[in-house]
C-alpha cells in the first residue's frame, strides 16, 4: 500500500524502471492473493446443503395442501443441517394443545460441539400463526390426514424452513400406480 502511495500521490519522487518494475509486481501479488482469499470464501458457502427432502412422503402419502413453517432450533442443530446431516424419514408433526411439533426427525449432533450438543431426536416446535395451527388441528382430526414434512430449507435471509404437509396416506394399489406412472415417465423421458 505504501508503494501505491509513493507512486500515486508523489509524482516528483524519481523510480528507476527496474524499481517501478518490482514495486508493481509486489502490487499485483498482494492484490492477487486477497482475490483468491475473497473467492475461496464465497466458494465455502456453496458447499452447505441446500435442502432435505423426504423422499419417501410422496411416494407414501397423496398430498392434499402444504404450507411453509419456521423451526425452533438449537445453533449446533443449525449448523449440522448446514451440513447437510438431517434427515426427514419417519418424521411427523404432532398437534399437542395450542402447538404443533415434529418428531421423529433425525439431526445427527455436531462434530466440533460441546458437551451441550443436542439430542438427535427430539421434539421441536414448529413456528406457525396461530389460525394456521387451529386450522391444521380442525382437519387432522379427521379421519386418516397427517402431518408430513416434505422439505427442509434455508430461505434467503438464512432461517431454517420446512414444507409441511397435509396428507393422507395411500393404500397398497395406489403406491402400485405410482410406481406404474413412474416407471411410464421415465420410459417417454428416454424415448423407448
Amino acid at each position: 500500500m505504501l508503494c501505491v502511495f509513493l507512486i500515486i500521490f508523489a509524482p516528483n519522487v524519481h523510480l528507476h524502471c527496474k524499481q517501478a518494475r518490482v514495486i508493481s509486481e509486489i502490487f499485483q501479488q498482494e492484490f492477487c492473493t486477497v482475490a483468491e482469499k475473497v473467492k475461496s470464501k464465497s466458494s465455502a458457502k456453496t458447499d452447505y446443503a441446500k435442502t432435505i427432502h423426504n423422499r419417501k412422503a410422496r411416494f407414501e402419502y397423496d398430498i392434499l395442501e402444504t404450507l411453509e413453517a419456521g423451526i425452533a432450533l438449537q445453533g449446533t442443530e443449525v449448523k449440522s443441517i448446514r451440513l447437510g446431516k438431517a434427515t426427514l424419514d419417519d418424521s411427523f408433526g404432532l398437534v399437542r394443545g395450542d402447538e404443533i411439533t415434529l418428531e421423529n426427525m433425525q439431526i445427527t449432533p455436531y462434530e466440533l460441539g460441546t458437551i451441550d450438543n443436542h439430542d438427535a431426536k427430539r421434539s421441536r416446535k414448529l413456528l406457525l400463526h396461530k389460525d394456521e395451527i387451529l386450522k391444521l388441528k380442525y382437519r387432522v382430526s379427521e379421519k386418516g390426514l397427517t402431518l408430513v414434512p416434505l422439505k427442509l430449507y434455508f430461505n434467503s435471509k438464512g432461517k431454517a424452513k420446512l414444507e409441511l404437509a397435509l396428507a393422507r396416506g395411500k393404500q397398497l394399489y395406489d403406491k402400485r400406480e405410482s410406481i406404474k406412472k413412474r416407471d411410464e415417465e421415465r420410459a417417454m423421458r428416454r424415448g423407448d
